[in-house]
């Protein structure tokens, strides 16, 4: 299959890759001209605009866009809109709010064009080796792109998800979900080093992975990065959210649903971006004032 890439980064350069390796005919395309000439030697072909991307692909188009959730995602929709016919399909596989997929889907369809939108889970290194794809959108439009999305996928990797907008709903609860697991993993690993700082926790996240209920990817990925360094010492606590966990616990307040686990977990990111609160300080006088409680001087 013949396939139209936008974007390079590293999710999509990876995803490219893995669709000429399987096969597949990938014309590329970024702003980045640094991008561009990575991909190039790598053996892919890339034009300099997104109308030489139109037009160097045949027959019933597949364009898959892989750039970052928001404004960036329309700008590149209007544009493309000007080189699309009617049955073309354009996969949106990055981390899109599902109600702007909806939305963009309507107007897409308006021109006879099919929107699919296609959560994408199993980060770089399942960029490049078999991806997990959680996709929504015309069924038709999902039974012609099929092949493609099976064969860079792990397998049982991928699963359509309904009408415009399914996909990106399910990736977003999944990322929802990989915040809370985050979150209890690291409150779990600071409580052993807070026990013992000598305790080898990279052999323990090894050990929980072979039979224990709590085994899985995200453990693995601990192990790795405890055994390049030992108490994390080298980088600073601060989690940065990416937006999906804030979309989950919107919609579930939108819904009357309690999430309560996934909630906190956001809000630890937020506070990890804060150093010294004026909400700690408040406390910590508090506890001065009533009960005597020592406070920390600022040296």
């Amino acid at each position: 299959m013949q396939i139209g890439l936008i974007g390079l980064g590293k999710m999509g350069c990876n995803l490219a890759l893995n669709m000429k390796k399987k096969g597949h005919t990938v014309v590329a395309f970024d702003a980045n001209k640094a991008a561009m000439e990575r991909i190039q030697g790598e053996g892919i072909k890339t034009v300099s605009s997104i109308s030489d991307l139109a037009q160097a692909l045949t027959g019933r188009r597949v364009i898959w866009m892989m750039v970052p959730a928001g404004q960036v995602v329309d700008v590149v929709l209007i544009n493309l809109k000007n080189y699309l016919h009617a049955d073309d399909v354009v996969i949106d596989g990055g981390n899109s709010f599902y109600k702007d997929s909806i939305t963009r889907a309507k107007d897409l369809e308006k021109q006879g064009v099919h929107l699919l939108d296609c959560g994408t889970s199993g980060g770089v290194d399942g960029a490049l080796h078999g991806v997990c794809l959680m996709i929504g959108g015309w069924k038709d439009a999902f039974d012609y792109c099929e092949p493609l999305l099976k064969s860079i996928s792990v397998e049982q990797g991928y699963l359509y998800c309904g009408k415009s907008g399914s996909g990106h709903f399910v990736k977003m609860i999944h990322n929802g979900i990989e915040y809370g697991m985050m979150q209890s993993i690291a409150e779990g690993f600071e409580l052993m080093n807070k026990h013992n700082p000598t305790m080898n926790l990279a052999a323990i996240a090894d050990v929980w992975n072979h039979g224990s209920v709590v085994r899985s990817w995200l453990l693995e990925l601990t192990q790795r990065a405890l055994e390049k360094d030992k108490n994390l010492e080298s980088i600073k606590g601060i989690m940065h959210s990416s937006g999906e966990g804030k979309w989950t616990v919107e919609t579930a307040l939108e819904m009357g649903v309690p999430v309560p686990v996934i909630t906190m977990s956001l809000l630890m990111r937020y506070r990890s971006q804060q150093e010294d609160t004026f909400s700690g300080k408040v406390v910590a006088a508090l506890r001065n004032e009533f009960g005597g409680h020592a406070v920390e001087k600022k040296g």
